[in-house]
């Protein structure tokens, strides 16, 4: 009996990984706590703990006495009680939120004072050349200060703790909301946390990101259903919430608990694609940033990048190397016609199978991993830049396709129809640039401009150098339609009529230019920022960055603006947004020292390329301007 229960143990927080990999493992790694049901709240389970015993872990600075009770002992309680090693015994959350991260508010009026209020003209040795240097910007730098300060002060407020540690940041944190209007905007949401935790690794806060990355890992895979129906093995949570519940058997007791969601109390009940491949990235960001790389050395670490790339790469009925996924799965949790093959995520995807390549331990077991990894990268590289993209010639090429095409070297694979050309189109496409379009399914491609997929296909390097600058090209072509009042559009154009309607249910929330449908958030100008300087075309952050520091703070920092100028704060957006102040923070700092962004871009990778450039030659008619490498690859 106890054997057989200590293997649900394992089960519940492993899955089916192989046994071996967990040697050492329960030594060196903190006890993972596992929650189940019990009056629509999540405990502890008693029923794991066998014998009458006290075990011990540090983690993270944090001393852990666990005492563990026979399962037929209902009288006793698991306790946890949490102090700091670093004499900090006895602090409460509200204490650790008044003392921690007290030096970044008083560094924060030393970032970009010079930069405020300046025209960014060039980019040389790492800095930003502004002109006009002994102009009068007194206003703008005081400006600046003062929004950075409060920015850093807020990001510092929305800070959430578990057993007196950092674990993250919740969504919103309106002081004027009343608490039966949060909704799960108190809740730390994995999409969320990611410019929160790159503003805190750019600033040497490194705590609260490694715990982040290490107590969502722990949520893996939970055990949650939706009409009695489990997550796959793998599956990172949207969200996870900090609760206060009585301990079992003993009312007058409390204790801290994660409770995951995922997906299964959101709106639209949709598992978030996206969760897992932003967790791989931004792990590898924190050991490029840190220096730390003993997160991603761990065991249980990497059982976790394995079981995420195990969920995405399972073979299925789709022939497509992009990931099939359900509208609502990522940034856009909507229904907004992206169910498919959406570009955000496939980006999202290139990017997370990079990064895990890049810290996965050379291992036997990993061989198998590895080499279907490598498959993948090529596929959809070639996939998505042969297919995806669209400039005046590659449009001018689909205005004449033939249809009802049969055979291996049909020009119109998909079978797409000229008239899917909307008149939009064909008069806003520059002479100079192009991007990736949204979707691309059999007799449908999605001419929509979807800017997360575009901007990480450029931080990814699944774009091309030449694809990269056509895209940088066409937001400064576009910059009335995509920046505006407001950077930064999340796509455009927007659903209207009976087109809104179809395709959005008549989605009272995303109607034209206004939330997912054409609305204008703030939080992406932390991805413009990575995309520009790593382009070498800093100016253009830097000119979307002054836009957006002349209202955020005066607006109330809000979720996102209406309208097709951005001209409106939102209509149902949140106030004091935390991404939307963490974004503009990375941004500042990524024009202020530009070679940080070097540790969340990929570099394109150099087999790759070479492999492509081989499937290139086999096609003359397909030229993709790269020199092929000396280096051979075989595909």
């Amino acid at each position: 009996m106890m054997m057989a229960t200590t293997e649900i143990v394992r089960h519940a927080i492993f899955g089916a990984a192989p046994a071996h990999s967990f040697a050492g493992f329960f030594a060196n790694t903190p006890h993972l706590d596992v929650h189940s049901k019990a009056h629509g709240k999540y405990r502890r389970r008693s029923s794991l703990f066998l014998s009458s015993c006290s075990i011990s872990r540090t983690w993270n600075n944090c001393f852990r006495d666990y005492t563990v009770r026979n399962i037929n002992d209902r009288s006793q309680s698991l306790k946890c009680q949490c102090q700091r090693v670093d004499d900090t015994g006895g602090m409460t959350s509200a204490d650790a939120n008044r003392t921690w991260f007290t030096e970044s508010v008083s560094q924060a009026n030393q970032i970009l004072g010079d930069l405020n209020g300046q025209k960014v003209t060039s980019f040389e040795n790492g800095s930003v050349m502004p002109s006009n240097v002994a102009s009068d910007h007194s206003s703008y730098k005081t400006r600046g200060n003062y929004i950075e300060d409060e920015a850093w002060r807020l990001l510092q407020d929305s800070v959430v703790y578990y057993c007196g540690s950092p674990v993250g940041t919740i969504a919103a944190k309106d002081p004027s909301d009343s608490s039966s209007n949060v909704l799960n905007y108190d809740q730390v949401f994995i999409r969320d946390f990611i410019p929160s935790g790159m503003a805190f690794l750019l600033k040497g806060e490194y705590d609260i990101v490694r715990n982040f990355i290490l107590h969502t890992l722990q949520l893996q895979s939970w055990e949650k259903t939706m009409d009695c129906h489990s997550p796959g093995q793998g599956l990172m949570p949207a969200s996870f919430k900090v609760r206060t519940v009585p301990l079992d058997g003993d009312d007058s007791a409390t204790e801290e608990v994660l409770d995951p969601d995922f997906g299964e109390a959101a709106i639209g009940r949709v598992a978030p694609v996206d969760s897992g491949l932003w967790w791989i990235i931004l792990l590898r960001a924190y050991g490029k940033c840190s220096g730390d790389l003993s997160v991603q050395e761990r065991i249980d670490v990497q059982t976790g990048i394995k079981m995420i790339l195990k969920l995405c790469l399972a073979d299925g009925f789709d022939m497509f190397p992009t990931l099939l996924v359900t509208d609502g799965s990522c940034m856009i949790d909507r229904r907004m016609g992206i169910h498919g093959h959406p570009l955000e995520i496939q980006a999202l995807f290139y990017s997370a199978l990079l990064s895990a390549r890049e810290m996965l331990a050379p291992e036997d077991g990993s061989a198998d991993l590895i080499r279907a990894l490598n498959n993948r990268l090529i596929a959809l590289s070639f996939h998505t830049q042969e297919y995806y993209w669209v400039d005046k010639r590659k449009l001018n090429e689909i205005y004449r396709y033939k249809q009802e095409e049969y055979s291996y070297d049909a020009v119109n694979k998909f079978n797409i129809y000229p008239d899917q050309i909307s008149p939009w189109l064909v008069e806003w496409m520059p002479d100079k640039g192009g991007y990736f379009i949204g979707n691309l399914q059999p007799a449908h491609m999605d001419f929509r401009f979807f800017s997360l997929g575009n901007l990480w296909s450029i931080v990814s390097s699944l774009a091309t150098t030449h694809q990269s600058h056509a895209i940088l090209d066409l937001i400064e072509a576009k910059w009335s339609d995509l920046v505006a009042d407001m950077p930064f559009k999340i796509c455009y154009p927007a659903l209207e009529g009976q087109e809104w309607r179809i395709i959005t249910g008549s989605d009272p929330k995303n109607t034209p230019w206004s939330y997912h449908n054409g609305g204008s958030w703030p939080t992406l100008l932390w991805q413009l920022a990575v995309a520009c300087i790593k382009m070498n075309r800093p100016e253009i952050a830097a000119k979307a960055i002054d836009i957006a520091e002349r209202r955020l703070a005066a607006d109330k920092w809000p979720e996102y603006y209406d309208t097709k100028r951005a001209r409106f704060i939102g209509k149902q957006a949140r106030l004091y947004q935390t991404w939307s102040i963490a974004g503009f923070l990375v941004a500042k700092l990524l024009i202020e020292k530009p070679d940080a962004a070097r540790n969340i871009w990929n570099d394109e990778d150099a087999e790759i390329v070479n492999a492509l450039n081989i499937m290139a030659d086999s096609n003359p008619g397909r030229k993709r301007g790269r020199k092929v490498l000396k280096k051979t690859y075989i595909v």
